[in-house]
């Protein structure tokens, strides 16, 4: 493992929008998630639309698809990048994607984009993402490892004719690609008679909609199975104050045992919003 503390990833992250933490699971790890997830790569069928690639394949879900997923999402030095990054503008963090993705011979070069972009809102206050691609196979410059623009996390509009040249992201299994949702960044083309594969494992700030559908990637029958804290990664908590909420309650609740009877609602406040709400009910107590 890469002798750099997180500390200093954070660093590098936040100067040039990316940083490539090599070694930082054993590749074996990375080559067990490849063959449980060899049928799904040979059975999905190639994209449709020239920015998913008409020569690349992506499937999700990938937690109940195989169990060293959970290595890669829980991994301690990228929840702490995740949380530094995003920790600022939300109460807790939620897992955005878990995607799986093949880049086949002759896919073209990906459009540079900002995966922040998914999202309407106003840019540039804070950021929305950080992504790790985990390589399956080694990445190049022939089989079209990412390309990321260093410094472009601080310049939100680009003309995308003019860009300078990019880093190309090359590295082994066991490294992690880590980028900002506001670093422009693309596929390079495959001119390799060999597919690339690789790992998306994204986090967002916990009051957005998610890229993927974490209720329907993991029901509650899944979700039993998970860790509390990879549970609660994947949708199943509230963030504060109380969205996301079944019938007004965390939705962990339904992890548990079966649930009997109707539930009733419970407030979910951040700490500000509870102080400021006992104010007023006092407030209200001696009008009364």
């Amino acid at each position: 493992m890469s002798s750099q503390t997180p500390n200093l990833w954070l660093v590098n992250l936040l100067r040039d929008g990316f940083c490539i933490i090599d070694d930082l699971l054993p590749p074996n790890v990375l080559q067990d998630l490849a063959d449980d997830l060899a049928s799904d790569f040979r059975d999905t069928p190639f994209g449709q639309g020239a920015f998913y690639g008409y020569r690349t394949k992506r499937f999700g879900s990938l937690l109940k698809r195989s169990p060293y997923s959970e290595r890669l999402v829980m991994e301690p030095t990228i929840l702490s990048l995740a949380q530094a990054v995003l920790g600022p503008a939300c109460d807790r963090i939620q897992l955005n994607v878990a995607q799986a993705i093949a880049v086949h011979p002759g896919e073209q070069r990906q459009v540079p984009h900002r995966d922040q972009d998914m999202w309407a809102g106003i840019k540039g206050a804070h950021e929305y993402l950080l992504n790790v691609i985990w390589p399956l196979d080694a990445f190049t410059a022939e089989n079209g490892a990412t390309r990321i623009y260093p410094g472009s996390h601080c310049v939100l509009e680009a003309d995308y004719t003019t860009l300078p040249e990019p880093v190309v992201a090359k590295c082994n299994p066991g490294a992690a690609i880590c980028f900002l949702g506001s670093t422009l960044h693309g596929a390079g083309p495959n001119a390799t008679n060999d597919v690339r594969r690789a790992v998306v494992i994204g986090y967002s700030l916990g009051w957005l909609k998610p890229y993927e559908n974490l209720w329907l990637a993991y029901p509650p029958e899944t979700a039993r199975r998970f860790s509390p804290e990879l549970a609660a990664l994947a949708g199943y908590a509230q963030h504060r104050p109380n969205l996301g909420n079944f019938e007004g309650q965390c939705p962990s609740v339904l992890l548990g045992s079966e649930l009997k009877g109707p539930l009733g609602a419970v407030d979910a406040l951040r700490p500000d919003q509870a102080a400021m709400i006992a104010e007023f009910a006092r407030g209200q107590a001696n009008v009364s």
